[in-house]
Formats: structure tokens, sequence, C-alpha cells
């Protein structure tokens, strides 16, 4: 390589790199400008997240007092520490999850802190050469059996983090002093920082905003069934639309925007309907919600919305299929098949409203009652239809398994609706009060009150009447004697 080809490769270098320099304002400014609008969006999605982040600095700040100001340091000292530890790690960002965390520190380190002062002085009894031994014998124990209790799937869901402080604090008391006197003021100093540290997340989780794990969960599967039934009642005329149709309303069965797919988001919601349940236990009543509320249900209404999802996704896969359907089978079950998935939809959305409302969900059986007698009717399209006449017997496997799909689906519904209404009996939902009688027979009775009362009476005589019943109507007017009528016989 000559001198002059090596000088202008390092100019090209040279170049390329004051380019760079020069373009780092713009990409930083670019850089700059995304990260706010994500964390404008961030805030914008739920404005409750800006809120809990004011709740936890107020929290830090009043704990921190403990350690700032004179007094309170004389008495707490650099345990105080310990308070502002227990906020950070106890304040969540619902009710329950504050009062969970609270609740199961505080609790832990008053059970292990009065266990590790009483091995510690069970120890002592041994001398100085058996002390190390028992107290090694007991944390291998006690440590040993609280760490196979977090196996336990009642203790991992509800005590886990109890059990977890409670190991740490048992150690480090068990094995933190020599003198027995000490180590109660260490002990008290510190239960006494995570009480207040522990109290003061309640207090502002619970009076300032709060944010209820319940109400969360309650909107939550309300929700879930509400964008089951959006995909359901809008299933059945994109699947089922005739080729023949002709307009600008005609939408391609494989054209997947057509439909909502609001149900994609349920097919992972397990996680988070569990912790959201397991949060609202350990709240209190509140609102709707009395002390002892049926959470259990909803879980099982959310399990039941799961399977229903899996079986949309299914039929959905149907939609996007690139196997030529048979237009002539489809014409015959399609009837059917629209009104079990709309009558299905239909459902799902009085059930909805049923649960966000917390009223009465027997609005919802009329659709599924319509949605089995469907089913029947398909039942009957299928007996109707000759698949023996099929050219090819592939065209129509995707419809029949998509009417098979719906079949499972109806059932499905029908299962969530007697969840709902196990639900509304355990959580009381108020009664949806209906006129017995109609507007109709409501006029004519009293046109009939009006006029007089009609009384039937019936006579039999076999003789005169050859065996007929005699109907003999009695009017009892409330008009002048003159104006009534004498008695006539049919």
């Amino acid at each position: 390589m000559d001198i002059e080809s090596y000088s202008q490769e390092k100019t090209g270098v040279l170049v390329r790199a004051w380019g760079r320099v020069k373009a780092l304002p713009d990409k930083l400014k670019t850089k700059v400008v995304s990260t706010c609008k994500s964390i404008k969006k961030l805030g914008q999605d739920d404005p409750r997240r800006i809120t809990h982040s004011l709740k936890v600095g107020l929290a830090l700040t009043l704990v921190s007092l403990l350690y700032y100001l004179r007094p309170l340091y004389d008495g707490f000292g650099v345990s105080g520490m310990w308070a502002v530890l227990t906020v950070v790690v106890v304040f969540e960002f619902t009710v329950g999850g504050t009062l969970s965390k609270s609740l199961n520190r505080g609790f832990a380190t008053l059970l292990a802190g009065a266990l590790g002062l009483g091995a510690d002085y069970f120890a002592s009894l041994f001398g100085k050469k058996g002390e190390p031994i028992v107290l090694g014998i007991l944390v291998f124990l006690l440590g040993g059996a609280a760490t196979f209790s977090r196996f336990f799937p009642r203790i991992k869901q509800r005590y886990d983090y109890g059990v977890l402080i409670f190991i740490l604090t048992f150690s480090l008391v068990a094995v933190s002093g020599d003198r027995v006197d000490e180590l109660v003021i260490l002990a008290y100093q510190r239960l006494s920082t995570i009480i207040m540290g522990g109290a003061t997340c309640m207090i502002i989780s619970i009076f300032i905003c709060p944010v209820w794990a319940g109400e969360d969960l309650h909107k939550a599967v309300a929700s879930n069934l509400e964008k089951l039934a959006s995909y359901l009642e809008g299933f059945g005329n994109v699947y089922f639309q005739s080729s023949e149709d002709d307009g600008s309303n005609v939408i391609s069965p494989k054209d997947g925007k057509t439909l909502p797919k609001g149900y994609k988001s349920i097919l992972n919601s397990k996680n988070s309907e569990d912790s959201l349940a397991n949060f609202a236990r350990w709240e209190p009543g509140h609102g709707r919600f009395r002390l002892r509320h049926p959470w259990k249900c909803y879980l099982k209404i959310g399990t039941l919305a799961r399977q229903c999802a899996y079986q949309i996704e299914a039929i959905n896969g149907c939609i996007r299929s690139d196997i030529q359907t048979s237009e002539e089978f489809k014409n015959k079950i399609s009837e059917p098949c629209k009104r079990m998935s709309s009558e299905c939809g239909k459902a799902l959305k009085a059930l909805s409203t049923s649960i966000k409302t917390m009223k009465d969900p027997s609005p919802a059986n009329s659709h599924i009652e319509n949605s089995k007698a469907a089913m029947k009717d398909l039942k009957f399209a299928l007996k109707a239809a000759s698949l023996e006449d099929s050219d090819d017997f592939l065209a129509i496997v995707p419809a029949a398994t998509v009417a098979s799909i719906l079949v499972e689906i109806v059932n499905c519904v029908e299962k969530i609706s007697e969840a709902v209404n196990e639900l509304s009996l355990q959580a009381h939902f108020s009664k949806t009060v209906e006129p017995t009688v109609s507007p109709e027979k409501s006029q004519q009775q009293q046109q009939l009150l009006h006029r007089g009362i009609i009384q039937p009476v019936f006579e039999a005589d076999d003789d005169e009447n050859n065996g007929n019943v005699v109907i003999t109507i009695h009017e009892i007017s409330t008009d002048s004697p003159e104006n009534q009528k004498k008695p006539t016989k049919e």
C-alpha cells in the first residue's frame, strides 16, 4: 500500500468519526424525546402509578424522621434504618399487597425474635462449650423445617414472605450476641422500627388514594367476559358469510383484522388473577366488597373464561385456514352456528354487565337457552346434510370443526353462567325486580275491576245437556241494578 492510499484511508476514517461525533447531539435528543414519551405513556396508561410513587416517597420521608430527629434517634439509634428498609420492601401497589407483606413481616419478626431469645437462653444452660453446638442444632432444625413448609401450596401462596423473614430473623437473633440483655434491647429496637415502618405503609396505602386488589380483580374478570363476547358476536357473520354476497360490506374470512383480538390477553391471565385474589383476601371490607367476599368464585370464572378463550383461539385459526371449504356444507350449518355464536356473545355480555353492576345475572339465561336450542338445530342440520355426496370430504372438515368448537363454547358459556350465579348468591348481588304482569294484562284487570268481577260457575246436568258441562258466568257489576246483565249460558 502506497503512502497516498494510506493517507486517503486515514482521511476517510477521520471523516466518518467526525460525522458520528456531530450526530451525537441529534441522537441524544432523539433518545431523550423517546424516553420522555415512554414515561408520559406509562403515566397515562394508569395514572395510579404516579400516585403510588408519591405515596412511597411520602412514607420514606416520614420514617426517615426516626433517624434524623435527635429525640427519636436517641431512642432507636441506628435501628431506625430498619424502618426505611421496611418501607422499601413492603410497600406494594395494591392495599392487599401492602397489608400482606407488612403483616407477614411483623408477625414473622415477632415470632422469630421470641424464639431466638428463647434459643439463646436455652443454649446458655449448656455452658460456653455446649452453647454453640446447641444453637447450631436449633438453627438447623428450625431453618430446615421453615424452608420445608414453603413447599406447601397454601403457605407458598400466602405466607412465603413471612417464612423467609422468620428464617432470616431467627438466624440473626440466635447467633448475634453473647449476652441476653443486649440481645433483648436489639430485638426490641428492630421490632419497634419494623412495626412503625409497616404501620406507616398500611395507613398511607389505605387512606391515601387506595388501590384495591379486589376491585381490580372484579373489573378484570368482567372485562375478560366482555372481550370474549365481542369476538363471538361478530364471528358468525365473518366466517359464515355467503360467497354470493354483493356490496362493500363483504368481509374476507381470511382477514384477521375484522374481529377483535382482545381475547388473547385472557390466555395468560392466570398469574395476574391468582396474585390479585391472594392480595384481595388480606384487604378489609370496602365499598361493595364485604370482609369475606367470595374471591374464589372469581378464580373459577377466570379459569372457565380461559378455557373459552382457548376454544376461540382454535376457531380463529380456522378463519385463516388455506383449506378450501365447501360452501354448500357451510350454508347448511350457517344459520344455527351464527345463532350459537351470537347468543353466546350476548350471554357473556349480560354476565359481564351483571358482574360490573353486581346485579342478578338472570338476563343471560334466555340467551343461553337460545344457544342450546340453536345447538339442537345444528344436530338436525348435520343429519340433513348429505356428506356422502360431497366431492371432497376434506372440504367439509374446517366447517365441521368450527361447528364442534362452537358446541364446546356453548357448554363453556353455560358453565360460566353457573359460576356467575354462584358468585351472585355468595356475594349477595341485588335482585332485579321485574313486573310479574304485563302492561296489557294489567290494563285488562283494571277494566275488569271497574266493570265488576266475573265468577264462572260449573254446572253439570247429564239429563238435560246430554253429559255436557254448562258454564254459567255471573257478572257482579258495580253499576246500577237496572244495568246489570242477566246470566248467560254457553
